[in-house]
């Protein structure tokens, strides 16, 4: 898009959850396009990926909870990757500079699943030129929460064993590659038919884990049945901030709330591009298709992300 179409567009295009629950909850609405203040900037979005979050806002379980209190509608999406389109004053990226970002909370009109998004600069990471800006939007939210699922647990102790939940999903996937840097011995729970995935990321596999374990990445939110894998005065980090099961035996709990970290993205976009990380597309649709990819990112075995592009 030319320097003159940017100057004389005021709308663009997001979707937005107006009626939650509904069969087609997700509809494309016009929206005021924001000027950048001083520290942010304006993205193109060229890429930004469906993530579980989005379908349970879509269900409207954050509205029930009382997280969302929009008056007209919600916006949708967290990570995303595009082309800087206008920098706001101190901002020292050109445009057209490829990045990638996260925004984060519930309780808001637009998100990523549009056409632009206007973001603190300082949460933007620039994309290595040989990584694509679609595999690139699948990286921040769950690069980020698996990061910092491995800062909350910490460095292993001799020998510990680390059990990953879900080491076949997304956020599971890069907790188990990641903890290894910690010294954590790793061994991902996951379906059989996930195993040569697991393996390749330098873990060890299982179908069915027995307690014992030094600490639990609970990626796939077992609960109180992850507690249960954990010894004595171990590790339990979850990814349900708020609904942590109850600690006891000594047991450490925790759990992820994911933030936005233009440094650190910048570390896992980098070993995306090396393929040292994974990024994992399951397929690619017009914004214009939203609602349809919600509804196929919700079926059971998909792995790898729901990308829309504007």
């Amino acid at each position: 898009m030319s320097a003159t179409e940017l100057r004389t567009i005021t709308t663009y295009r997001a979707a937005v959850v107006r009626t939650p629950g509904a069969p087609d909850a997700v509809e494309i609405v016009e929206v005021p396009l924001p000027e950048p203040g001083p520290g942010e900037a304006r993205v193109r979005v060229a890429a930004a990926s469906v993530n579980p979050v989005d379908l349970t806002t879509a269900s409207g379980w954050f509205h029930e909870r009382g997280l969302i209190d929009q008056p007209e509608h919600t916006g949708t999406g967290w990570d995303f990757a595009g082309t800087v389109a206008v920098a706001g004053p101190g901002v020292d990226l050109a445009v057209g500079t490829r990045v990638a970002g996260l925004v984060t909370g519930f309780d808001r009109a637009v998100g990523t699943h549009a056409e632009y998004v206007l973001v603190p600069a300082a949460d933007l990471a620039v994309v290595p030129d040989d990584l694509g800006l679609v595999e690139a939007s699948t990286v921040p939210l769950n690069g980020l929460a698996a990061a910092q699922i491995v800062d909350l647990l910490g460095d292993a102790p001799v020998d510990g064993r680390l059990l990953v939940t879900g080491a076949a999903g997304a956020v599971g996937g890069y907790v188990t590659a990641l903890a290894q840097d910690r010294g954590w011995r790793v061994t991902g729970l996951a379906r059989a038919s996930d195993e040569e995935y697991v393996r390749g990321l330098g873990a060890e596999f299982t179908t069915a884990a027995e307690p014992g374990w030094d600490a639990v990445a609970d990626c796939a939110g077992l609960q109180d049945e992850g507690l249960a894998l954990i010894r004595n005065g171990g590790r339990y980090v979850g990814v349900r901030p708020g609904g942590e099961p109850t600690a006891e035996r000594g047991i450490s709990v925790a759990a992820v709330s994911v933030q936005a970290d233009g440094a650190r993205l910048a570390e896992l976009l980098a070993r995306t591009a090396t393929r040292e990380l994974p990024a994992r597309v399951h397929a690619v649709v017009p914004l214009d298709r939203a609602a349809d990819a919600y509804r196929a990112a919700g079926g059971s075995g998909v792995r790898g992300r729901w990308v829309l592009t504007p």
